[in-house]
């Protein structure tokens, strides 16, 4: 497996992986109306624009593409930071390639500037964004408007 940043060229490919994981592996937390407007808007345009806000990884095996993460600044902060789009294609799962993409994303420098780390986790991912060290922000476990679960670090 490798992990490099993302470049136009993989954003068709990308789409498609998020897609599949959305589907297969979060449609029992949450409705298919929701599920289908998170892939709306992990489109390729959405994708492209991601990576020029921040830094954008994906994961190869070979020539597939096989997951991704994203780091950026925290609503433009310079001492905040967020996790964002972060999947593995079901079939990849449970091989390291999540931690692989949280390491590389820590060792990112919008992880090393910033104070306080946010991700906006789904319900499946919190678990295992506890074991790398992720809290629940101010406590709340639960989802919130979006369906997402607000998990942070603190450095």
């Amino acid at each position: 497996m490798e992990i490099r940043l993302f470049s136009p060229a993989d954003a068709a490919q990308t789409a498609d992986v998020i897609a599949k994981t959305l589907r297969v592996c979060n449609s029992r937390d949450y409705p298919p109306e929701m599920i289908e407007e998170n892939i709306r808007t992990h489109s390729v345009p959405d994708l492209i624009r991601l990576s020029q806000e921040g830094h954008f990884y994906v994961v190869c095996d070979g020539d597939r593409i096989v997951g991704c993460g994203g780091i950026a600044g925290y609503w433009g902060s310079l001492t905040e930071s967020i996790l964002l789009t972060i999947f593995v294609l079901p079939e990849y799962q449970g091989k390291g390639i999540g931690r692989q993409i949280i390491e590389t994303l820590e060792q990112d420098e919008y992880f090393l500037r910033a104070d306080r780390v946010e991700i906006p986790a789904s319900i499946l991912a919190c678990p295992f964004y506890q074991k790398m060290g992720y809290t629940y922000k101010n406590g709340v476990t639960s989802p919130d408007e979006e369906g997402c679960v607000r998990m942070e670090k603190r450095r």
